[in-house]
């Protein structure tokens, strides 16, 4: 049985009334591998409350009771806040996978691209320190509504995310293998989010997409289904 853990920010944990791309994911693996062929774990199951400005939601558009809403994602959560939680975290729930979306509020926020590479190094030690044989799947930033209007910030996602690249081609291995997972490249902040930077329905199967894409194609898990073909579609 493979165990994933997804780990992001606002865009992983979702909001109230939201499904988000880890219920959407959770399809794609549930299709492909069965129902005993994989299990979601992590330290956090709920949604963001906005009304209340906190983690506080268990609201989940589909109240399917079988979805496993266990997650390592946080509302304003980056590269800099995930390092150094990573590994309890992975003690508390051992996973074989962890799929990552993070970077964004990094660089909007609290480091430039230099630093933020400098935390994916930092998470990436500890993770392996709690599982030296960990899988990693890491989406490079998909630049937001801000991206659009500010120079210097856009200029930075892209310098991180090449950044990432190198990272991922500096610490990849054979017994703890990274995976550098390639933006949807139909994703549009126009049609894909409600606000320019947090996914909505399509952008939510765009996002898991991305994951699902890579993962196939690289390690061989999660064969195209019905479902998961449809899931794939956008990038595939």
């Amino acid at each position: 049985m493979l165990r994933f853990m997804f780990v992001g920010d606002s865009m992983t944990i979702g909001s109230a009334g939201e499904h988000t791309w880890r219920y959407r994911m959770w399809q794609h693996l549930r299709e492909t591998l069965g129902d005993g062929g994989f299990a979601v774990v992590g330290p956090r199951s709920t949604l963001y409350d906005q009304a209340a400005g906190a983690p506080l939601s268990h609201d989940y558009a589909d109240a399917d009771p079988d979805f496993p809403r266990h997650h390592l994602a946080g509302w304003g959560e980056g590269w800099l806040h995930m390092a150094p939680r990573v590994a309890d975290a992975l003690t508390r729930d051992p996973a074989d996978v962890l799929l990552v979306s993070l970077g964004l509020i990094d660089l909007g926020f609290y480091t430039n691209a230099e630093q933020t590479a400098a935390n994916v190094r930092a998470f990436v030690a500890g993770a392996r320190s709690a599982n030296p044989g960990i899988r990693l799947v890491l989406l490079p930033v998909i630049p937001n509504i801000r991206a659009a209007s500010d120079a210097p910030f856009a200029a930075e996602v892209a310098r991180f995310n090449e950044l990432l690249a190198k990272t991922v081609a500096d610490l990849d291995t054979g017994g703890s293998p990274l995976l550098l997972a390639s933006p949807p490249p139909s994703y549009d902040i126009g049609t894909d989010t409600y606000d320019g930077t947090h996914p909505n329905a399509s952008g939510e199967q765009k996002l898991a997409g991305a994951f699902a894409v890579a993962m196939a194609q690289a390690w061989g898990i999660g064969a195209p289904g019905t479902r998961s073909r449809e899931l794939m579609q956008p990038i595939g």
